[in-house]
């Protein structure tokens, strides 16, 4: 019996020749099976797709082997919709949780229904008008009870002047019979300020009581909310249970058991329903790739029909577990090697060193990667006190760069950076051209948190990043163009290139933003600063490797 949702290419694939090893999901080329099934599921997108949409999407194509050893290929969307009826033959969720009699949606309606009863109590006239009813009794006691405590004190002070005056005029007696008036006039006006003390928080507490009433009913459903939505959460997540290979099986609580809590979504992608289908179903999985199609979100890079590796945030712990016993494609974090670059040393004295890091070469050890600028320099200089590496630039990122021999040295220079003393400019070859001469980028960036190490561009928690570029020259194809960073986010120059607010127009050779090529082109050209010991202004100029 065939399966509907094994699609045959129309295509010819004779003579195309199968991998050997699955690709790594994490960083890929894709196979050229994996590019046709793309573009089959592309030309069928390009039919359905109304350009009405709120959003695009993430789709990844499998390609697999059935059991009568034919080749074909399954299709995937990331997330779910409410509508199974698609042109295109999608696998399905691992769980639909958007089953209208499902647990889950009765959940989402108990939440809706707990939120809008604490959003009408919130807003509700009578609770308004007890609160403002209460703000203003406080004012009025505050007044009252300032303007009592002010005569309270006049009084006293009134009463010190009679004592005083007491001892010149009167005699023993008469002093102490007017002691006895002014005690007992103060114990009175101690009474009176308690009474009225007395009757202010009374009046308030009879409106505080009603407004309480209110506020607790919305807290507790606030509360009520929380556990239910958490419940509702961990329930769903009970729902998904993940194969490998061997047919073993993981929820979702199992597989981010070590990892914290799992993000919402876990399980909803793209590659983790093509990998279950096909293992459910005993297909054999041969290679896959993920691209995005549709409009594009705000915040994130994407652009249509362009290949991505699968989400970090999300997809990773599970595709650890799914991937298990798979002979997989090198990860190339695994396979670094940087023995080939060499660091040239332009400038050195007994306090600093500038350099000039080849593209390719971390600045500082990851976890896994030993090799790196700091590490050959602490090689070089074994008797340095200091942190050696001044500041950073990215491993695909070509320049200058400064070395601190001392402490005292890196503290400086660390100064100068975050006064902003320090100038520095780069150049770099974008893949398209620039609108424009020059001008200023301002986008605010932060890490996206499900695509690690990706920046995305957030205004409400994106800290502030501002980019002065201006065009050196251009061609038909190209535009080689100078930034000036005026802050040092991470990637700031290559989100701000590639944005759609900013340039639009990524980096050549940015396989996170842009595509893939021979090195990222971007270079470290222009570095000026004042040295920390002899107090003269340093500048340097390095052309870069690559132009038009």
């Amino acid at each position: 019996m065939s399966d509907s949702h094994f699609i045959h290419f129309k295509s010819s694939i004779e003579g195309v020749a199968l991998q050997e090893k699955f690709t790594f999901p994490f960083s890929y080329q894709p196979h050229p099976l994996a590019e046709l099934a793309a573009d089959e599921v592309q030309q069928e997108l390009k039919k359905s797709y109304s350009g009405k949409e709120i959003s695009g999407k993430m789709y990844g194509v499998l390609i697999v082997q059935n059991e009568q050893n034919e080749l074909g290929y399954l299709v995937a969307f990331s997330g779910q919709e409410e509508t199974d009826a698609h042109a295109i033959p999608f696998v399905p969720p691992l769980f639909n949780r958007l089953e209208a009699e499902g647990f889950f949606r009765k959940g989402e309606e108990e939440l809706l229904a707990m939120n809008k009863r604490a959003a009408e109590l919130e807003i509700d006239p009578h609770f308004l008008e007890l609160k403002k009813q209460l703000n203003e009794e406080k004012a009025k006691a505050d007044t009252d009870l300032e303007h009592r405590q002010r005569l309270k004190h006049k009084a006293k002070m009134d009463r010190k002047r009679q004592r005083e005056n007491a001892q010149a005029t009167l005699t023993g007696d008469e002093i102490n019979l007017l002691q006895k008036k002014l005690e007992q006039e103060s114990i009175a006006h101690h009474y009176e300020y308690r009474d009225l003390l007395t009757d202010w928080r009374e009046r308030i507490a009879l409106i505080q009581e009603q407004v309480d009433q209110y506020s607790d009913e919305i807290n507790q459903l606030k509360w009520q909310r929380k556990v239910k939505s958490a419940d509702l959460q961990q329930q769903l997540f009970n729902q998904y249970h993940f194969l490998n290979k061997y047919g073993e099986k993981k929820n979702v609580t199992q597989i981010f058991e070590d990892y914290g809590t799992p993000p919402a979504g876990a399980g909803d992608c793209a590659a983790p329903k093509l990998l279950q289908y096909a293992f459910r179903n005993n297909f054999k999985p041969i290679c896959m790739a993920e691209f995005w199609w549709g409009k594009t979100p705000k915040a994130e890079l994407r652009k249509e029909g362009r290949f991505y590796p699968a989400c970090s945030g999300k997809c990773k712990p599970i595709l650890a577990h799914m991937l298990h016993g798979m002979d997989l494609d090198d990860d190339p974090l695994l396979n670094y090697k940087a023995d080939d670059k060499e660091i040239e040393q332009l400038y050195e004295d007994e306090h600093l060193l500038v350099i000039h890091k080849p593209s390719g070469l971390l600045t500082a050890p990851s976890r896994l990667i030993k090799d790196s600028v700091y590490s050959r320099m602490q090689t070089k200089y074994p008797d340095a006190d200091g942190p050696l590496v001044a500041h950073r630039l990215d491993k695909l990122t070509s320049g200058l760069m400064i070395i601190a021999k001392s402490k005292s040295v890196y503290v400086d220079i660390q100064d100068q950076f975050m006064a902003r003393t320090i100038s520095k400019r780069y150049v770099a070859l974008l893949d398209g051209l620039v609108q424009g001469k020059n001008g200023e980028i301002h986008l605010p960036l932060a890490v996206d948190e499900n695509n690690r190490p990706m920046q995305k561009v957030c205004y409400e928690k994106g800290r502030t990043a501002k980019t002065l570029w201006k065009v050196i020259e251009s061609n038909a194809h190209k535009t080689l163009i100078q930034f000036t960073p005026i802050t040092g986010r991470t990637h700031q120059l290559r989100v701000h290139a590639a944005h759609p607010d900013g340039l639009n127009t990524p980096i050549v050779g940015d396989k996170l933003y842009g595509k893939e090529a021979d090195r990222l082109k971007l270079h470290a050209a222009y570095l000026r600063f004042v040295h920390p010991v002899t107090q003269k202004k340093m500048e340097f100029n390095l052309e870069p490797p690559f132009g038009l």
